[in-house]
């Protein structure tokens, strides 16, 4: 059947259905109709009327003209001017100027209008006529409303409201308010691209860039042109041609849809698809991609660690090598802590233990101890299994020695700790030969004969003389064994809270070795006398030299002495190891805390920042403290044991940084782990005894020249205390003595000459310095051949493939110093630059090669005050520290380039996260050293809490830091120094949450934070540590015994409400006139 033909019917509309006529097309009725020839005849004789009057008005307006001409032949023109209507309309303005300001009289007193006429249409039509809508105008162009106070105008009409305020003036948003800020983070819309063909895209007119807002708009037709073009003829035979060329210079248009941060993600997915097995990519895409999350954003732990595994589990399951990577597995664990339900977490650690290496498995041992679940006796448990899994790797097995001690000490062990650390130092140091051929666990039997002996053990007084320990019995040990000494607590604290913290505290570090079973102090604390049951699961059997070595410098950093650098050496992963949380905990002790924080957080409150002169405002001089601060961080060997930063006296270990120590402990360590000829432990020991004393350190290196007179670095190290002193003429005297009967070219005779040529280029003497250098290539005179030749020797030493790295860098200083003296500040830079680019950047040896091209120029530029532009060390000073952010030495010269600068403008990308900061992972001593960084300035701590505050904030989500009991003890100290005493209590619930065997965060609430716990919250405190197995050296039941606890509390209510009242008034003070 085929379908009909429209065309076979008939054209008719009668199959359409009648409609009714709408309002406009309905017929009018005959009432209507003579309501509309009313109307029309109105209308025509309005407009009669109109007409009317405007004759009238032109004749007047004639005889007015005439009258004119009569009277004044001056405006004679005015009869030929072709605007003979301009009179007429400029009247007609004024006159309805007049009937503007009648009407608005009239509006102004009256608050609203009225209409009581209404519109006849509308019943007809049923609704508002389009045609004749009734006009209403607001009050005072609708800046008032009706029910409002005089004072009170619109000041904004939008799609969201009506925007009031008083005076009439709208508040425009500042650089706090979320407007402000959408701005600030809104991604760029237009970017300047470099045109493939002109180099100069846009053409520079009167000093500015003219740029098109956009595209000129084509395909417009002709007739819309007001002028005709030129081109006009050929337009046709050019439209394709100009298409392509549109097509062409696509890529240079000043508008593009990605920003940098796309454009980066593209390009390492592209890189990624190439190779996906590529892990330093993967880690690149995870930091760009997090960056755009910030850490201090609301919900971003949560956030970024589902972007963290949503990426790492794509790196994993991209290529079959990646899931063996150590790096991305702990990324991936790590994320996994902040959503993971705790059975998932113990499935995938377990995972990637079988992946096995130290860096697993110390990241386990970490995450156990911070889970904190069984006490003290979860860490031995979860160590024997650790070492268990690690044996053979000596090193490793000492870095979990030395996790479980610092365990044991942030629980309250401390007597625990120090014997591990001495039982395994007489296994190192102290074995007889004999016993050391027998299997270990013979050796630990007989150790534990003599460990139950209760004999002097290594660390303590009476101990020296004996070489070996041994089984037999050595008679009454009573009196070989000191007694301990009570601890001084002061009496003036007369709250029991903060005594007791107080107690506990000191006492902590003051009995760090165990106690005997005869000692009284034994029957009152039973956990002051160790047995060796307690220690033997944690002891480990190392034999290398290079191993015992390391145990000695490890427990120098457990009792405080930290050596800058060391910790990157124990490991290949250096870049991503996290063992400075908990290894640098000498950034919590009382002498950095106080360093660190200012002690008066309102001093700048009170310094006077400006003088009057004859009633002349006159602003004072910035004032800074020293640039080189507490926080010390370099690449290990940067900076010698004793060698001072050029032009200071900054040097690895200062009073400051022993001022926590137990000194009589450190110094039997020095005494009893030397072995043989050890050079490197006795210039080590006495770096230490010169930061204690000075002139005890001078004394002790003059006895150990005495039996070792061939000893060079002894040497060295003696000149270089001569020199700390300031005792030139003793340390030239030194040089002289040693250097002018060798013309040896060692290692230690290359430091001796550098050391030599470097005082007296200090002392301002640079003829002399330039003679020590080419005395030091065996040349003579000072002309410019000599100096040639010492050039060429010097550049021939370098080029010595089998010299090692610290020696190439003496034969380095001597060369650029010549240069420098001879030359020229550039020349000696273009020198080390060649030098530097043959360097791999992050490593060791570039680390120390740019501090050194730093430090010449701070000493020629600053501290010799020769002429220099200031821009050289600046400059290279702002690229130094984008390499080596964490260099506390590059930091210094940094912060003194920038005296007098806008420094808060340069550093920062110190003080920033994520793509600012260089996509790097803080560490812990860089974040200590920008809190530090707030108060460098003088007068401007108060201004920069707030950068310190989100610095710190970032810092303990961060997965780097977040687990570290220092960061947690900076952060609440930060707080309670800066009066937020409330805000402190709440971090403090939040640091046990990370680190709930921490004893010394628990402390903080009795002692710094007393105000704001009451006795009944102290009393839950303590049985909260006593639950999770905090060690307390006395109950708290017992300090707090006769004392009344409503008196106690109203006497701290009251200083917290005066102290509060005092701190808002403060406040208010800062912030005026804002």
């Amino acid at each position: 059947m085929s379908a009909p033909s429209f065309s076979s019917f008939p054209s008719s509309f009668s199959s359409f259905p009648v409609l009714d006529p709408g309002p406009s097309k309905r017929p009018a009725t005959p009432a209507e109709q003579s309501a509309d020839a009313r109307k029309k005849k109105k209308k025509k004789k309005d407009r009669e009327e109109k007409e009317r009057k405007g004759r009238q008005h032109k004749h007047d307006r004639a005889e007015y003209d005439s009258r004119e001409r009569r009277t004044d032949r001056s405006k004679k023109h005015k009869e030929d001017s072709p605007y003979a209507g301009f009179d007429d309309e400029r009247l007609k303005a004024q006159e309805d100027v007049f009937l503007r300001a009648e009407k608005a009289s009239h509006s102004e007193q009256l608050l609203y209008f009225t209409d009581r006429k209404g519109d006849p249409l509308n019943t007809q039509y049923g609704g508002l006529y389009a045609g004749s809508v009734p006009r209403y105008y607001l009050v005072g162009g609708g800046k008032t409303i009706l029910g409002l106070e005089h004072g009170w105008r619109v000041v904004h009409r939008g799609r969201k409201g009506v925007e009031v305020a008083v005076g009439g003036k709208r508040k425009m948003p500042g650089l706090t308010d979320s407007s402000a800020r959408h701005l600030l983070h809104a991604p760029p819309t237009r970017r300047l691209l470099a045109s493939s063909e002109d180099k100069y895209k846009y053409d520079e007119v009167e000093g500015f860039l003219r740029i098109s807002s956009g595209r000129e708009r084509k395909g417009d037709p002709s007739y819309r042109s007001i002028t005709a073009s030129r081109h006009d003829a050929n337009a046709d035979e050019s439209e394709s041609s100009e298409d392509e060329g549109e097509e062409s210079s696509g890529d240079d248009s000043d508008t593009t849809p990605m920003t940098s941060l796309q454009v980066t993600l593209k390009s390492l997915e592209e890189r990624l698809s190439a190779d996906p097995a590529s892990v330093p990519t993967w880690l690149s895409l995870l930091s760009h991609t997090l960056s755009t999350v910030p850490i201090t954003s609301k919900n971003a732990p949560k956030a970024r660690s589902e972007i963290t595994l949503s990426i790492l589990q794509r790196a994993l399951s991209a290529h079959p090598q990646n899931a063996s990577s150590k790096v991305l597995r702990l990324r991936y664990i790590k994320a996994g802590e902040e959503t993971w339900h705790e059975s998932k977490l113990r499935a995938e650690w377990e995972d990637a233990l079988k992946v096995g290496g130290i860096e697993m498995w110390m990241e386990w041992l970490d995450w156990r101890i911070r889970k904190g679940e069984k006490g003290v006796e979860g860490i031995v448990e979860d160590a024997k299994r650790v070492l268990g899994a690690v044996i053979g790797d000596e090193i490793g097995m000492l870095r979990v020695l030395w996790r479980v001690a610092v365990g044991f000490r942030d629980a309250g062990y401390v007597e625990r700790a120090t014997a591990l650390f001495q039982a395994q130092a007489e296994l190192t140091y102290r074995t007889h030969p004999d016993m050391a051929r027998q299997p270990f666990e013979r050796q630990l039997d007989a150790l534990e004969e003599f460990w139950e002996s209760e004999a002097p053990r290594m660390g303590e007084a009476n101990t020296k003389g004996v070489p070996y320990w041994t089984t037999n019995p050595i008679g009454d040990v009573t009196n070989l064994v000191s007694p301990r000494k009570a601890a001084n607590i002061s009496a003036r604290e007369r709250d029991p809270f903060r005594r007791w913290a107080a107690s506990e505290s000191l006492s902590d570090r003051a009995y760090q070795l165990p106690t005997r079973s005869f000692d009284g102090a034994a029957d009152e604390d039973p956990y002051a006398t160790i047995l060796f049951a307690d220690i033997r699961p944690l002891l480990v059997d190392i034999r290398s030299a290079k191993a015992k070595d390391i145990f000695r410098r490890i427990w120098l950093a457990f009792l405080g002495l930290h050596v800058p650098g060391f910790l990157a050496t124990l490991t290949s992963l250096s870049q991503e190891s996290t063992d400075d949380r908990w290894a640098c905990a000498h950034l919590a002790s009382p002498s950095h805390l106080a360093a660190i924080v200012p002690s008066e957080a309102n001093s700048a409150a009170r310094r006077i920042t400006a003088d009057a002169q004859a009633g002349v405002l006159i602003g004072r001089e910035r004032e800074y403290s020293n640039a080189f601060g507490p926080v010390k961080n370099w690449g290990y060997g940067v900076l010698g044991a004793l060698e001072a930063v050029p032009g200071t006296r900054w040097t690895m270990w200062g009073p400051e940084d022993v001022a926590d120590v137990s000194i009589d402990l450190v110094r039997e360590v020095f005494a009893q782990c030397r072995t043989g000829d050890d050079t490197e432990w006795d210039v080590l020991s006495l770096a230490f005894e010169g930061a204690c004393n000075l002139k005890s350190a001078v004394a002790q290196s003059k006895k150990m020249l005495a039996s070792a007179q061939n000893s060079l670095p002894l040497w060295a190290a003696h000149a270089r205390l001569q020199r700390l002193r300031g005792r030139l003429d003793d340390a030239r005297k030194v040089y002289q003595t040693i250097l002018g009967s060798s013309n040896s070219t060692s290692a230690a005779h290359r430091q001796l000459w550098w050391d030599w040529a470097e005082m007296e280029w200090l002392a301002g003497r640079p003829e002399s310095a330039t003679e020590v250098i080419l005395r030091s290539t065996g040349s003579q005179g000072t002309g410019g051949i000599p100096i040639l030749r010492a050039k060429r020797q010097l550049q021939e030493a370098i080029t010595v493939p089998s010299t090692a790295w610290k020696e190439r860098e003496y034969i380095m200083k001597l060369w650029t110093l010549l240069e420098l003296l001879t030359a020229s500040p550039e020349s000696a830079l273009s020198t080390l630059d060649v030098h530097l680019s043959a360097l791999d950047p992050g490593t060791l040896p570039h680390e120390s090669l740019v501090v050194v091209s730093l430090s010449l120029l701070y000493v020629h530029g600053i501290v010799l005050r020769n002429p220099m532009p200031p821009a050289l060390l600046r400059e290279r000073a702002e690229r130094v520290i984008e390499q080596h952010p964490s260099n506390t030495i590059v930091l210094g010269m940094f912060l003194e380039a920038q005296k007098g600068q806008a420094i808060w403008g340069r550093v920062k990308t110190l003080f920033g996260e994520g793509a600012e900061a260089g996509m790097r992972d803080k560490d812990l001593s860089r974040r200590a050293a920008e809190v530090w960084l707030a108060s460098w300035e003088k007068g401007r701590w108060e201004a920069e809490q707030e950068r310190t505050r989100g610095g710190l904030s970032a810092a303990v989500q961060s997965e780097r830091t977040r687990g570290s009991t220092a960061l947690w003890q900076l952060y609440v100290q930060f707080e309670v120094r800066t009066g937020h005493v409330e805000r402190a209590k709440k971090l403090l619930f939040r640091a046990v949450g990370e680190c709930p065997l921490a004893k010394e965060l628990y402390l903080l609430a009795f002692g710094p934070l007393r105000k704001a716990f009451s006795g009944r919250e102290l009393n839950g405190w303590a049985e909260t540590m006593a639950e999770r197995g905090i060690r307390m050296r006395r109950g708290l039941d017992e300090a707090l015994e006769g004392w009344t606890e409503e008196g106690g509390d109203n006497r701290a209510e009251e200083t917290d409400t005066e102290d509060e009242i005092e701190h808002n008034a403060r406040e208010l003070r800062r912030l005026r006139p804002y």
